[in-house]
């Protein structure tokens, strides 16, 4: 989701963490506040800055030992000193994080912390995971100010308008603006990792100079590459339209980019088809209406859990995973139960070929996509 920032009211100023699993934000966010606080000079003596990715647990301990040394050591011609501890790996749940020596290294580094670091000396921790159930995290959360920068999440409900959000964030940063629909190609083609996103619109601000400053989807289809990310799920758009010759294009250019066809298949194709296949069920049994996102929900809700056991889930387990299974539902119509049957028949043989045979791994994706299209009743619907 997008960056969010812990208010730092009441919290040591000499503290700072930036964590999260978006690492372009992270290293972004925590190298504008090192230059911060170093004021952006670094004369290679005064301030330290210790890389954090440890390949075991002593690694780790080690690692906890310089930060603490380098903590108490004053600044050989005085001043200001920032200990950097970037990029730490093992404060995760993770077998070098669960380890005794690490959580020992860990312990010491936050008696140290918390015993309270000389003036003029300032903390800062970068990291992708920390584990939130451990007395550190709540000391840094409780003590430090901190900003937390997670990846949007895709099988949320909202995961474009975030996405959207963050673009249009951004893009005013720059100075930049979106027409009409220009914003929603720009988040289909871009995807939701931030640093694509950042350096599209850089390349988008440096076409338009300074004597236009209105994105428009022209512009937006000159400049932008279809992602990876986009371009799988635009093909299970396709499929789910009956747009057989879109689906295999994009398939094409997937493989091109060298994705593997088993990556294709599994991360698209096989969603896609089960998606179309419980959207039709749903639908048939349980008289989920597949016109308002709402009542679909509600629908599937009411279900008891028996019932509701065998749906997808939300990554953080939190409930089923409407979303992806109502975009389908409007296509699902298009197609009887026995058909999708079949088809789910065909895709689990097709992903075994993939695996087991030496055939043209695009021959085989090419005519699955085929197959799927024709059992697809009605004229395909067009982009």
């Amino acid at each position: 989701m997008p960056a969010k920032a812990k208010a730092p009211a009441a919290k040591s100023t000499g503290l700072h963490a930036v964590i999260g699993s978006d690492e372009g934000m992270v290293r972004e966010e925590a190298l504008k506040l090192y230059n911060q606080l170093t004021g952006g000079s670094d004369d290679g003596f005064t301030h330290e800055v210790i890389d954090g990715i440890a390949d075991n647990s002593d690694s780790a301990f080690d690692i906890c030992s310089s930060v603490v040394q380098a903590l108490q050591t004053i600044p050989m011609f005085g001043g200001d000193k920032v200990v950097w501890l970037r990029n730490a790996n093992f404060f995760s749940d993770s077998v070098t994080g669960r380890s005794q020596r690490t959580e020992s290294g860990v312990q010491n580094l936050q008696a140290a912390l918390e015993s309270g670091i000389p003036d003029g000396v300032r903390f800062l921790l970068t990291a992708q995971g920390i584990d939130k159930r451990r007395s550190f995290w709540k000391f840094i959360e409780k003590s430090a100010e901190v900003r937390i920068h997670d990846r949007i999440d895709t099988n949320r409900d909202d995961w474009q308008e975030q996405v959207a959000s963050l673009v249009s964030g951004m893009a005013r940063g720059l100075g930049l603006q979106f027409d009409g629909e220009a914003l929603e190609l720009f988040v289909m083609l871009a995807g939701e990792q931030s640093q694509q996103i950042r350096s599209e619109l850089e390349k988008l601000d440096l076409f338009l100079g300074t004597q236009r400053r209105t994105v428009t989807t022209a512009d937006v289809h000159q400049l932008v590459p279809l992602s990876r990310e986009a371009a799988v799920f635009e093909t299970g758009r396709a499929i789910q339209r009956g747009d057989a010759a879109h689906a295999i294009q994009l398939v094409d250019h997937l493989l091109e980019a060298e994705e593997s066809a088993i990556g294709i298949m599994r991360a698209s194709i096989i969603n896609t088809v089960r998606n179309l296949f419980l959207a039709r069920l749903i639908m048939d049994e349980f008289k989920a209406p597949a016109t308002s996102y709402n009542a679909f929900t509600a629908a599937l809700n009411r279900l008891p859990e028996i019932d509701r056991a065998w749906l997808p889930r939300k990554k953080d387990g939190s409930g089923v995973n409407v979303y992806p299974i109502f975009l389908a539902a409007e296509h699902a119509r298009h197609f009887d139960i026995e058909s999708l049957r079949h088809i789910m028949e065909a895709t689990l043989k097709a992903d075994q070929s993939l695996v087991t045979t030496g055939l043209d791994h695009r021959l085989i994706l090419h005519r699955l996509i085929v197959e799927i299209s024709a059992a697809r009743k009605g004229a395909p619907k067009n982009r």
